[in-house]
């Protein structure tokens, strides 16, 4: 039996490095959807100043700043929460479940949304180049897309990535020249339009006053908040990050921060700078790109130039759901962790992947699509209102953790400051959110919310009657450390059949199950072999010390089974494997173990719920089933018995 799991393959430096992010990757792959943001969040803060467009830079200003306080909030976040979580995890642990509950309802349903929009903004914006005719393929063109991405991550993190990271590096220069260019040109008007912008401020306010003036900045600003939306990916998924995860995630934060800062708000100068007005049927990049590319007397490799930027801003959008379908599932184990969620989405797959929750979100994003015909205005009215509502959550338990911490930490003042910061930066996008697009459909997305929270709550009730019902079991067959330290183990009877019984960290339901065996089979079974798995899910790859608490659980099971055997003048023994797939590996166990046992029969055992509880059998694995039908195939029978609960 290896008793050091610590020395397991899987968490081999080399292995986790293969699978996990380096700076640049990160960059590209959890800092692709603020990037996307570019392509429609500072247009609707510009459209949101109305005939006041002389605000402009202020606004870009304001924009670029805030970015840049976000990023340092989330900073945060890394130092307290190294293992991922981010803005579940600290709004879970500094205010409470409850809070933590609404904040992953909140987020869970703006990540499918998210991809569904980035997908048909990024399928318009594609479709914009092509014949009106065309329309007609864009939802089909859509699914496809969609069914992509899930084929993509299923295969991995870094497949995913490297396939769209030269993307975003294309999407980030074009881009960065064009704004630079832009701006270089009218680099004269620069400091006239900024003194109009702060004279046009006080004119305006002369004549509607000061109130005016600030709602209407804030409201642009508020519209505009899709443009600060992705930040949140590095913190949420710092345990995807290669070593020095700390490092590494302050540096992926300020590449993100910096790059889309600069893009955003140049975006919001340039669009003040060259007076652009809307267009029918163009966006403001595609106008002020067009009139930015006209100054650079290329003919007709302008046009190719202009059709090369929007086609990279169809493709960083394809880039951001994709980032969506790599940070949702995480989010998914996080909360299934904390028995929100079936307990299935902590699972990983032999890449390493979440591979549930990569189908849930996948699939709940292909049926959203279908639904609305992929229409973009329809998806936008939903996506609107959950996101700020969970960075503002995030906020202020970061507020109330340095509050706390003022008398035990030095220099607690900044770290509070920038907490308050960050929480006004959110109450505000939240508030003005609300107002703006609660009747325009927010209150369905609200609605939603509170539906997927009151799911949860059921779940985790029931995961509680479970575990409590294991626990009654467990204590019914328990046996003092003392008394086990006194006991002797039975010799192994060679003459004797082996029952090879399957085993979690209760040993009551395997006790029970033995019981069955002896009834069923009085004296047949002189020898007992327990089979069991500490598995590798999203919790034990994140965190250390997880995997030694499992152990150390399978371990005390193990001991307690031994001791019931030695008790009742059976032999006993054990054999313990670990892995991503518990299905899998015990396959592999149970393999070995018949290929060197030949006189030995296999047991497993499955919880038959309460007339009442039925229905939530389908959140349990069925581990015993599903192993039963694979070694079926391969001549070697399983008995599955049944194990009343309640």
């Amino acid at each position: 039996m290896p008793q050091n799991f610590l020395a397991h393959p899987l968490l081999d430096p080399a292995v986790r490095q293969r699978a996990l992010l380096v700076v640049l990757w990160a960059w590209a792959g959890l800092g692709a959807n603020g990037l996307s943001a570019a392509c429609y969040g500072p247009e609707k803060a510009f459209l949101a100043l109305g005939n006041h467009t002389q605000l402009g830079p202020l606004l870009a200003l304001i924009m670029t700043t805030s970015v840049l306080v976000i990023a340092v909030a989330y900073s945060q976040m890394l130092e307290l929460f190294p293992n991922g979580g981010g803005t579940y995890r600290v709004t879970t642990q500094m205010l409470g479940p409850n809070f933590g509950l609404v904040c992953g309802a909140a987020m869970l349903i703006d990540y499918v949304l998210a991809i569904a929009v980035s997908l048909a903004s990024g399928t318009d914006a594609l479709f914009s180049l092509l014949p009106p005719a065309g329309q007609e393929y864009k939802l089909p063109v859509e699914l496809a897309l969609a069914t992509m991405l899930i084929v993509f991550n299923l295969r991995g993190v870094r497949v995913a990535i490297g396939i769209l990271l030269p993307v975003v590096l294309l999407f980030v220069v074009v881009h960065a020249f064009l704004i630079v260019f832009g701006i270089g040109i009218m680099a004269p008007r620069i400091r006239t339009d900024v003194g109009e912008a702060i004279f046009g401020a006080i004119d305006l306010s002369q004549v509607s006053g000061w109130a005016f003036v600030i709602a209407l900045l804030i409201r642009a600003y508020g519209l505009g908040g899709s443009t600060y939306s992705g930040v949140e990916a590095v913190s949420n998924n710092v345990h995807l990050l290669a070593e020095p995860r700390i490092r590494t995630g302050r540096l992926t934060l300020l590449y993100v921060a910096l790059t889309l800062a600069f893009i955003a708000g140049g975006l919001v100068l340039l669009y003040s700078l060259w007076g652009i007005e809307p267009v029918r049927g163009q966006t403001l990049n595609a106008t002020v790109f067009g009139a930015v590319i006209g100054q650079l007397g290329l003919g007709a490799g302008g046009d190719a130039l202009l059709s090369l930027t929007l086609g990279l801003e169809a493709a960083i959008l394809l880039v951001a759901a994709n980032s969506m379908l790599i940070f949702a599932p995480s989010l998914l184990a996080n909360m299934a962790s904390d028995s929100w969620l079936p307990h299935q989405f902590r699972n990983l797959s032999v890449r390493l992947v979440r591979q549930n929750g990569v189908l849930l979100i996948g699939l709940f994003t292909l049926a959203i699509l279908f639904v609305t015909r992929g229409d973009l205005a329809t998806l936008v009215v939903f996506y609107s209102i959950n996101v700020f509502l969970s960075f503002a959550l995030a906020k202020a338990g970061l507020l109330r953790h340095w509050w706390n911490e003022r008398n035990k930490i030095k220099n607690w003042v900044p770290r509070l400051l920038i907490a308050l910061v960050g929480l006004v930066v959110a109450g505000t996008i939240l508030f003005v959110t609300l107002t703006e697009r609660f009747t325009e459909g927010g209150w369905a997305t609200v609605g939603l919310t509170l539906v997927v929270a009151g799911a949860c709550v059921w779940i985790r009730a029931h995961y509680a009657w479970v575990s409590n019902s294991r626990r009654q079991i467990d204590e019914q067959f328990a046996t003092t450390p003392e008394e086990l330290d006194a006991m002797a183990p039975v010799p192994r009877d060679a003459e004797s059949a082996t029952a090879v019984l399957l085993t979690t960290e209760h040993w009551g339901p395997t006790i029970h199950t033995l019981l069955w065996v002896q009834r069923l089979f009085p004296g047949h079974f002189r020898n007992v072999l327990f089979v069991g798995v500490i598995e590798f899910d999203s919790r034990a790859m994140g965190a250390a010390e997880t995997l030694p608490r499992r152990t150390a659980r399978l371990e005390t099971a193990m001991r307690q089974l031994e001791g019931f055997c030695a008790k009742h003048g059976l032999s006993a023994d054990r054999v313990i494997g670990c892995g991503t797939d518990p299905v899998l590996e015990l396959e592999k166990l149970v393999k070995d173990v018949v290929a060197k046992n030949r006189n030995c029969v296999c047991f497993a055992n499955k919880l038959i719920l309460p007339p009442g509880r039925r229905v939530a059998e389908w959140l349990h694995n069925q581990t015993g089933l599903g192993l039963q039908r694979r070694l079926h195939s391969e001549g070697i029978p399983l008995m599955v018995l049944p194990i009343r609960l309640g």
